[in-house]
């Protein structure tokens, strides 16, 4: 009857005390990022907030009302604790998939595709935010995309767009799938005005990195593109360990997780 889906995330504090409703709002949003990822549809999330008092809290817990309004998905539960020293917040989500996109499963010769909305702007920090000023109905039809280009079987693997940016994504993806990961830098394009440096890094809060067969990749890319987002093949998977960078001027290699482990989901003994 299909998979069940569990996900989790837990805040920076300093992300949570610059800017409280916004750290609710993304709390909602990164995990229904999840679970797109994973090809699921989100069903549920439960949160767990710690605040000095209730007024602190009003504000977080405000923005996770606000973004569960808008997504369509509904808080059903939690933990508050009112005497803690600052506030401080977790969230998880759960979900159902009828078919799986892990990180597990990228292969060589598959294409590397990355995804993001350019409809947006910085927030705080390098958190690149295309999701307030959307209609509700888009917020929704666009996570959509994930689990009917999965159902379909047209999607090997891949991860939503982490803290890590997209270099640091594809270092996950890659270690996840024991492979090596070619990135073209010319074929990255920031939304306008965004220097590439920046968007490298950036945390946006819709991005997705795929990892695709060849026959299927343009028409995973037209699929995103019908929805007036930017989707553009950036690079491939390739035997091996290390994830690069490539323009002009030559290779750089970014990470080689062979010899240092980033996850080291095998443990250091292993």
């Amino acid at each position: 009857g299909g998979f069940d889906l569990l996900a989790g995330e837990g805040f920076i504090p300093a992300f949570v005390a610059d800017d409280p409703w916004f750290a609710g709002w993304c709390a909602v949003m990164v995990n229904l990022s999840d679970i797109a990822a994973m090809g699921g549809r989100a069903t549920a999330l439960v949160d767990q907030v710690w605040a000095p008092d209730a007024a602190a809290a009003a504000p977080l817990l405000q923005g996770m009302r606000d973004a569960a309004a808008a997504y369509g998905v509904p808080l059903v539960g939690g933990h508050t604790n009112f005497a803690a020293p600052s506030l401080t917040l977790a969230v998880s989500v759960l979900g159902r998939a009828g078919a799986i996109v892990s990180s597990f499963d990228a292969r060589p010769g598959d294409r590397l595709v990355a995804v993001h909305d350019p409809r947006g702007a910085y927030r705080n920090f390098d958190n690149f935010c295309a999701a307030l000023d959307a209609p509700h109905d888009r917020l929704r039809a666009d996570l959509e995309i994930l689990p009917e280009l999965a159902e379909a079987g047209l999607l090997r693997a891949g991860k939503d767009v982490s803290q890590g940016g997209i270099v640091g994504t594809a270092l996950m993806l890659s270690e996840c799938s024991g492979v090596g990961i070619e990135i073209d830098l010319p074929s990255v394009t920031p939304p306008p005005g965004v220097e590439l440096e920046r968007w490298l890094r950036t945390f946006p809060s819709y991005g997705f990195l795929l990892s695709v067969a060849p026959d299927p990749a343009a028409g995973v890319i037209d699929r995103f593109a019908s929805q007036d987002l930017a989707a553009a093949e950036i690079g491939r998977v390739v035997a091996g360990s290390q994830v690069a960078l490539n323009d002009a001027s030559g290779r750089a290699v970014f990470w080689d997780h062979a010899a240092a482990p980033y996850l080291d989901l095998r443990g250091e003994n292993a």
